[in-house]
């Protein structure tokens, strides 16, 4: 296991759980097993996802999915008081500019900020306005 460098965003911790997972992301997940964290707000955000869902096999394939993330030891990150504090700086600079993130984005922004980590996304224009934060697509 090598050092913590990523922060997994929802859609790319979500990917080994669809019918035909993106290959690029699955060799780099395995490729940096060991390596990544994800946020307490993309952990809520998978719960959540999961909780809307009807009871069917797609629930029940996605629960023990999240239960093996758990059970596997992944590392869910608070949103703490650094993070809380560089996210205010960020939005005010933003919000100055005329700019409006999604809330969500910012802590999930400011957690992998905060703890120096590069935030593995699809969505990178979602965070491309955050300043001082590395992004990496794992789809490309």
């Amino acid at each position: 296991m090598g050092r913590i460098n990523y922060l997994l965003d929802t859609n790319i911790l979500s990917e080994p759980a669809r019918k035909q997972p993106n290959s690029n992301v699955m060799r780099r997940l395995a490729q940096y097993d060991g390596q990544y964290v994800t946020a307490a707000i993309v952990w809520h955000e998978l719960q959540y996802g999961c909780e809307l869902l009807a009871e069917s096999k797609r629930k029940t394939e996605l629960q023990s999915y999240l239960l093996t993330l758990q059970n596997g030891g992944l590392i869910i990150i608070p949103y703490d008081s650094l993070a809380a504090e560089w996210y205010a700086k960020q939005r005010a600079v933003l919000k100055a500019q005329g700019q409006t993130p999604a809330y969500a984005d910012g802590e999930i922004a400011a957690i992998a900020a905060v703890n120096n980590l590069i935030l593995v996304t699809r969505n990178t224009d979602d965070f491309s306005e955050f300043k001082n934060l590395e992004l990496e697509n794992w789809f490309a």
